[in-house]
């Protein structure tokens, strides 16, 4: 199972219109090699460098086995998405209060599809996957915080 991104290669950069400091986008994922038994896929993207401990970005789930692409700041219709921790139920971008930290965008293939509602929480849904994850695969982009001169 793989999960790439047209819009940076593992341990690049993340642009910086897919930040919370600018345009908020999500951007565009290609999920592929997904196991033939899979029923659904989970993406969830965190960062483990946040000052508090992990911070989750973005949680869709039950996306369609064949999902293939998914574009630049349009999830699937269908797709159901957990709460992150900027309380949404929707992609939040990268915004470190300071330095660079590292973005992790997981993909994991189920043997199932999960009954959780929109707006779950994410220990809700890891509760659900339990037993459930036949593959995953990892995708990891960087951003530093913006640079402040001091200057308006």
């Amino acid at each position: 199972m793989k999960i790439t991104s047209s819009a940076f290669k593992h341990g690049e950069s993340i642009p910086s219109e897919y930040s919370r400091y600018n345009e908020n986008h999500s951007p565009p994922l290609s999920i592929s090699e997904v196991p033939p038994e899979a029923q659904s896929v989970v993406v969830i993207m965190d960062d483990p460098d946040a000052p508090r401990g992990t911070f989750t970005h973005w949680i869709m789930f039950n996306l369609d086995r064949n999902i293939g692409t998914i574009e630049e700041n349009h999830p699937p219709r269908d797709v159901r998405m957990a709460r992150n921790d900027w309380g949404e139920s929707s992609y939040g971008g990268p915004r470190p209060p300071s330095g660079s930290h590292r973005y992790f965008f997981t993909a994991y293939a189920l043997d199932c599809r999960l009954d959780e509602p929109d707006g779950c929480s994410r220990s809700d849904l890891e509760s659900a996957m339990e037993g459930h994850v036949i593959a995953s695969a990892q995708l990891m982009g960087t951003y530093a915080a913006p640079h402040h001169t001091g200057r308006r």
